[in-house]
């Protein structure tokens, strides 16, 4: 056989592979693991929390089947931009209030209906229950999102950079809000100019006077310091702020089985354990910002009455004007008395 001949070059080069290998000089090729990204706006706060416990129990259960990378405080850009990466995919999970994703799925917003929950243990125990827990998984499943995780996150507060004790004092300021209905409407109702705005624009918007306040929970206001940039908080007591992480569902399915469970229990193990951390932090968050020269006021019970009434007017018929909308709220209502 000629010295220069193909084979006799393959048989070289496979002898030389071979001794290579064995003496782990040579990379052999490995299966690249699954990454699952995980992003949200906030940071330091409950829906971080829930990240950082399902990445702990998704690995307690899948162990090298898949990894988890955590991108907190807008690190993968704004929320729009972030439920449009978890739609196209090119985010694998997403963890926000339920508000941000009305857009995407309009049935998410009868958790911002007012006044349906009456304590943070009552809203566990409804989102909680077993059956509709099971439901809550498939609300968005028609447009490629599955939610793996539910969560209590904290009560609405509205914060203004003057003290707004009444709601005569909400008349006409600019308040950034949630992108729902059942935020942007009933703040209308009571006079104040409603601006929906993605959390990492709202610092600047304030300090440069664009806008007068915004709704928000409190572990938001002190994880970010916002008592450097308005001081009053008012005590508005009508609703109670509801998270849901979701996974693009294409990719889910790309998972293997056993991924797929593991990721499923996670997400329901993750919201078990986060639910005391969640309302311990918003006690913690309300000591913090009195702690820094914040205030926190409180409606008279005649405003309170007032508003109550009249968001509840503005949430019955925004839930009432979809078909689908509303065989959804009736269904969560069933549950909501159950579970009192």
């Amino acid at each position: 056989m000629p010295l220069g001949s193909p084979l006799l070059a393959r048989r070289r080069l496979g002898t030389l592979a071979a001794a290579f290998a064995a003496a782990g000089l040579l990379a052999l090729p490995v299966q690249a693991q699954t990454v699952m990204k995980l992003a949200s706006a906030t940071i330091n706060d409950v829906q971080h929390e829930w990240q950082k416990v399902f990445a702990e129990e998704l690995a307690a259960r899948a162990g090298d089947g898949i990894t988890t990378e955590i991108y907190p405080a807008s690190q993968l850009g704004t929320i729009p931009r972030m439920a449009e990466g978890v739609l196209l995919g090119t985010i694998e999970s997403f963890i926000t209030p339920t508000a941000f994703l009305v857009n995407t799925e309009p049935t998410l917003q009868i958790f911002d209906a007012p006044g349906i929950f009456d304590s943070p243990e009552h809203l566990a125990r409804v989102i909680h229950d077993p059956d509709y827990r099971d439901h809550i998984e498939t609300l968005a499943l028609d447009k490629d999102l599955r939610i793996i995780g539910a969560i209590y996150n904290s009560p609405f507060l509205v914060l203004t950079k003057q003290p707004a004790p009444t709601l005569e004092d909400l008349e006409g300021l600019k308040i950034r809000t949630f992108a729902s209905p059942l935020q942007i409407q009933p703040m209308s109702a009571i006079g104040a100019s409603p601006l929906p705005l993605p959390l990492s624009e709202v610092v600047p918007a304030l300090q440069a006077g664009n806008i007068d306040g915004m709704l928000a929970g409190m572990p938001i206001l002190t994880a970010f310091k916002y008592y450097d940039v308005a001081k009053y908080v008012t005590d508005l007591q009508f609703s109670l702020i509801v998270s849901v992480a979701v996974v693009n569902e294409t990719w889910f399915q790309s998972q293997p089985e056993e991924v797929q469970q593991a990721i499923r229990e996670a997400g329901r193990a993750a919201e078990q354990a986060v639910l005391p951390w969640g309302i311990t932090n918003v006690e913690k968050s309300n000591q913090a910002w009195l702690d820094n020269g914040g205030e926190i006021l409180q409606l008279s019970a005649e405003d309170k009455s007032r508003m109550d009434a009249t968001f509840k007017e503005v949430s019955d018929r925004i839930l009432g004007e979809d078909e689908k909308v509303a065989g959804e709220y009736e269904r969560l209502l069933e549950v909501v008395e159950a579970k009192r």
